[in-house]
């Protein structure tokens, strides 16, 4: 088995799984460096079966594919006692993938009951699109512990979720419902979508969305130009976004200014006060000045139909490209192939 070495003091990671006075199943990790590396031995221990079990086990997750030695196994120095002696011997020890994937295949209590938890978190994933350990949030580690706070990464990916364009349009919408003078299939409400999100884009940016998309669209460049999109490659879906095309502070920047402000707009329509939809528009350019942002003074030098119409002429053009690449990769690797078929041709004799 090829592993890495790391000639080192032996990691100090635990793991526990039990079950709580009301039947609940639970497991605590205590985590070094975001990982936890545990020997055979300590597996058999956690899981209450033997090393030559676990021994089986790694073997068969590493024969199928499913993990590779040289990211789940490290060499680590340990001090033995034997006898008299503190003795140092060099051992393998397997990272957090390994002990899972190990814990799914391994039949006793201790075993079962981590499947229960494991299951448990993959089922709520699934149905909801997100599995939260409440306590560990609520107790964050001491500080000098190697314990990792991922509370802060938690919020940064909530204020990513709330400004994206589909989300905030409805939650938007929701906030516009309570205006007194507000008709869900009132053109205004769109259009009005349409200023709030350029006032939010230019307060971030000092650019509004189509003016984003019209500068920052260029067949040219990498990807358009983008920094993210939805799949594996650039669709045209993607281009006529705005928010595909800002940097990663912009992001920050923008991300923070919606969770603020949509915060704010609730708290607005929800004391029940007598607002109207042109009230929303006051109100936002007020929330920008108190917070010192960039306020929208006009519609911007570019219309969301001039936008769209050049994003999308760039990305035709971005496509031909990107398809004459994938062909040009493509016939070279055909003609590679032929070559190495060719090889393996008997060689004629010559005549003699």
């Amino acid at each position: 088995m090829t592993t890495e070495k790391h000639l080192q003091e032996s990691p100090k990671g635990e793991i526990l799984v039990y079950r709580t006075e009301d039947g609940r199943v639970k497991l605590d990790v205590r985590l070094e460096n975001e990982t936890l590396w545990l020997t055979q031995q300590l597996m058999a221990d956690l899981f209450q079966t033997t090393k030559q079990n676990i021994s089986l086990h790694i073997k068969s997750v590493i024969e199928e594919g499913e993990l590779l030695p040289e990211a789940t196994v490290k060499k680590y120095l340990t001090v033995r006692q034997e006898g008299n002696r503190q003795v140092q011997r060099e051992l393998e020890y397997y990272n957090l993938d390994m002990i899972i994937s190990v814990g799914y295949r391994v039949k006793s209590v201790i075993a079962t009951r981590f499947r229960i938890w494991a299951t448990e978190r993959l089922k709520e994933y699934i149905v909801k699109g997100f599995t939260m350990n409440d306590e560990r949030l609520k107790n964050p580690p001491v500080k000098g512990s190697p314990v990792p706070d991922y509370f802060d990464e938690i919020l940064a990916r909530i204020r990513d979720i709330r400004s994206s364009e589909r989300r905030m349009y409805l939650r938007v919408r929701e906030i516009f419902a309570m205006a007194a003078d507000y008709e869900p299939t009132w053109s205004e409400t769109t259009r009005f979508f349409s200023v709030i999100q350029n006032k939010l884009h230019f307060a971030a940016t000092g650019l509004t969305a189509a003016e984003l998309i019209q500068l920052r669209a260029d067949s040219r460049l990498p990807n358009m130009g983008l920094t993210t999109w939805k799949t594996g490659e650039v669709r045209k879906t993607d281009v006529t976004i705005a928010k595909n095309y800002l940097k990663e502070e912009e992001i920050e920047e923008l991300n923070r200014i919606v969770a603020m402000w949509l915060d704010y707009a609730e708290d607005q329509a929800k004391r029940r006060k007598q607002v109207f939809m042109k009230d929303w528009e006051m109100k936002l350019d007020e929330f920008l000045r108190f917070n010192e942002r960039l306020v929208l003074p006009n519609a911007g030098k570019v219309s969301k139909q001039e936008a769209e119409k050049h994003a999308e002429s760039e990305y035709e053009e971005f496509e031909k490209r990107r398809r004459e690449y994938k062909e040009s990769i493509g016939e070279a690797e055909y003609i590679k192939q032929l070559e190495a078929a060719a090889k393996r041709l008997p060689k004629k004799q010559k005549r003699t």
